[in-house]
């Protein structure tokens, strides 16, 4: 995860499940579309070998295009996998010591919801980037909304990377766009019929 640009950079996130063999040309064709900073394996499985082919099929498309691969969840299987990092989906805890254990290099993100305090706590334990959201509405988690003044107070005040996702349309983009370092899509494209033009839809404006 570079120095930011001037407007955001854009970051994937895999669908839960997805079939080794033929999601690597989806992936592929996504990021034709517009330069992609980082890509998170996020799958349900919780089956080792499993991971473990989701994984091997992400890298080798990801590194071709030198782009940086997190895990979710499953901090002890990054350096294994060959993965960039992990991102972490509560918060600030474990920040520590899985830097202690991952080294200065890896990449350590932190989703902190809705909450000022978690972020600012991810941020002091040495998160990489926190991740807000989700930004529009969703039936998933405490349905609490990470709105515009959030990322526009989180970009005054304090250095460290923001990513802003969940439930986003063009309309959340505009209006999140001054005010955020990275857009994580997912769930947006994977519901699509043609996530290519999903995606398309979703970055249009930033111009990319």
């Amino acid at each position: 995860m570079s120095d930011q640009p001037d407007h955001p950079q854009l970051y994937l996130v895999t669908p839960p499940a997805f079939d080794v063999e033929t999601f690597p040309a989806t992936l592929d064709a996504l990021l034709a579309v517009a330069p992609v900073a980082c890509i998170r394996l996020s799958v349900a499985a919780s089956d080792e070998a499993e991971i473990t082919r989701a994984a091997d099929a992400i890298r080798e498309v990801a590194h071709r295009h030198d782009i940086a691969v997190v895990i979710d969840r499953h901090a002890k299987l990054a350096a294994r996998l060959g993965l960039d990092g992990v991102h972490l989906p509560e918060g600030a805890r474990g920040i520590r010591k899985l830097r202690d254990e991952l080294g200065p290099d890896a990449i350590i993100g932190a989703a902190c919801g809705a909450s000022r305090h978690d972020g600012m706590t991810a941020a002091e334990a040495g998160a990489d980037y926190i991740a807000f959201g989700p930004v529009g509405d969703s039936p998933l988690g405490s349905g609490e909304r990470a709105d515009a003044e959030l990322f526009a107070w989180w970009t005054e005040m304090i250095e460290v990377p923001v990513v802003a996702e969940g439930a986003l349309t063009p309309e959340f983009v505009t209006l999140i766009a001054p005010f955020t370092d990275f857009f994580a899509f997912g769930a947006e494209l994977w519901s699509a019929p043609d996530p290519v033009a999903a995606l398309k839809a979703l970055i249009k404006p930033l111009g990319l």
